[in-house]
């Protein structure tokens, strides 16, 4: 799964674009990586802005996958640590996660309960829908479990879900893939809310 260093930069790299992109503001959102080793992950430290995640691993800690720091790390995991863990756990070939509060996607997932594939490139890139997951929390506990993994079981390779009136999960063979999917399912969620605009203002004429 790659050593520790390997993954500060590709969390650096990945946190970096996402907050360039717009995708995640401020000091929300969280990120990670399985490993270094299969039953470790490293995340986003609470409290830290995708602005400050370095190669060097300043804002980022390695736990195991329910949480925990390991031996001799500084710093507290994001409270989104339930979700990274569970998914791990979940999906044995993930290796990346992207949690951001991307408006469009928020905006799209408070009245529907899926972002349908419609462009001819999120078809060819995804080929399936994105669920839209009803956990209505600011982060996700362990009794919303069962509703996390459904979404996941219903697709064995999930590019992505929503969680209603929060944001953006994505997914990937690592962190860089997670990331590049919550841009698309970002692009994909302004073309709907942008069709659907479009198609009311038709309809008024």
């Amino acid at each position: 799964m790659g050593g520790k260093n390997e993954h500060f930069t590709a969390l650096a790299l990945a946190a970096g674009r996402a907050y360039m992109r717009g995708i995640q503001t401020g000091s929300g959102g969280n990120l990670s990586c399985r490993g270094p080793g299969d039953n470790t992950m490293t995340v986003k430290a609470s409290g830290g802005s995708f602005a400050e995640v370095s190669a060097a691993g300043e804002s980022l800690v390695v736990t195991d996958l329910y949480g925990k720091p390991l031996p001799g790390e500084s710093g507290k995991p994001t409270r989104e640590f339930v979700l990274h863990g569970l998914l791990y756990r979940l999906l044995p070939e993930l290796g990346g996660i992207m949690h951001c509060h991307s408006p469009w996607s928020i905006a799209w997932a408070f009245d529907h309960d899926f972002l349908p594939a419609l462009t001819l490139h999120v078809q060819l890139k995804f080929g399936c829908d994105i669920p839209v997951v009803n956990v209505l929390s600011p982060m996700v506990r362990e009794e919303d479990a069962p509703l996390v993994e459904a979404a996941v079981k219903n697709n064995p390779r999930p590019p992505a879900f929503i969680l209603r009136a929060h944001g953006v999960v994505a997914l990937g063979k690592n962190v860089v893939e997670a990331e590049h999917n919550a841009e698309l399912v970002e692009e994909t969620a302004q073309i709907a809310l942008l069709r659907d605009f479009s198609e009311r203002l038709s309809n008024r004429r």
